[in-house]
């Protein structure tokens, strides 16, 4: 398989809610292995939509959704997913919500506690895993989320805004965290988003999307790995420039 063949090809895209009223509207877009792909758009846009389309919680009314050996994308074990709550069980301890995904296919195995464990020291929270969700700070059940979402060591990552009701600093922190598993592991991760620095921060590639269409793919072309110094630079805000005219211009 060559280095060119994306991982997921995203071909002519129709989904809508009514004959006259399409969602996502004729979209086309690739996803390269290992690579990490951002979708930005005005609220209503069809990000998140595209988001299911492409976990297989969606299908498509028109065009197609494949992966490079050509089947369709169904949801499964590999399939990771962070959405913007962390979604974890207030009666189980961190240990236990970051196993969930193993639970729900078999007994969990020493190396799956060992795998947890692993995921849960390089965020920091080594010391927690006998805690309850209760017990932690926003930030803190963010990090278990994203533990949660890698457990299995997916092929592709899908995350919904998921640090958007953090504070800055704990925002910026996550997204470090983020990069530094998913590069580890090679993860082909989609990431929606509302926030361009965001979007500009953590992606090889940026999608903005309105209306439904995918007005353009930028290339971003930063040092890696980022550094949150990055973000005073005039190539970081050069790009996220050039994001917000292209928005604002299909807004007019």
């Amino acid at each position: 398989m060559s280095a060119a063949t994306p991982f997921i090809d995203i071909h002519r895209v129709v989904y809508g809610y009514a004959r006259d009223h399409r969602i996502v509207d004729d979209v086309s877009w690739s996803l390269q292995q290992g690579g990490f792909h951002c979708l930005v758009g005005r609220s209503g846009c069809g990000k998140t939509t595209l988001l299911k389309l492409v976990a297989g919680l969606l299908t498509p009314q028109q065009g197609h959704i494949r992966r490079q050996d050509g089947r369709s994308v169904v949801p499964g074990p590999q399939l990771g997913y962070m959405f913007q709550a962390p979604t974890l069980l207030d009666w189980q301890r961190v240990l236990d919500n970051v196993l969930l995904p193993v639970s729900l296919q078999r007994r969990p195995s020493q190396a799956d506690f060992a795998r947890a464990r692993e995921l849960l020291a390089m965020l920091g929270l080594a010391s927690y895993e006998q805690r309850y969700p209760r017990e932690l700070s926003g930030g803190q059940q963010s990090r278990v989320a994203l533990a949660r979402a890698l457990v299995l060591q997916p092929e592709l990552l899908l995350l919904d805004e998921p640090f958007a009701a953090l504070d800055a600093i704990t925002r910026y922190e996550l997204q470090d965290d983020l990069l530094r598993m998913c590069r580890k592991q090679r993860t082909t991760v989609l990431f929606v988003t509302h926030d361009i620095g965001e979007a500009v921060y953590l992606a090889d590639r940026v999608g903005v999307m309105h209306a439904g269409r995918l007005l353009a793919d930028i290339a971003v072309s930063l040092p890696v790995p980022r550094t949150q110094a990055l973000r005073h630079g005039v190539a970081f805000n050069g790009i996220c420039a050039g994001i917000y005219d292209t928005m604002m211009r299909a807004g007019q």
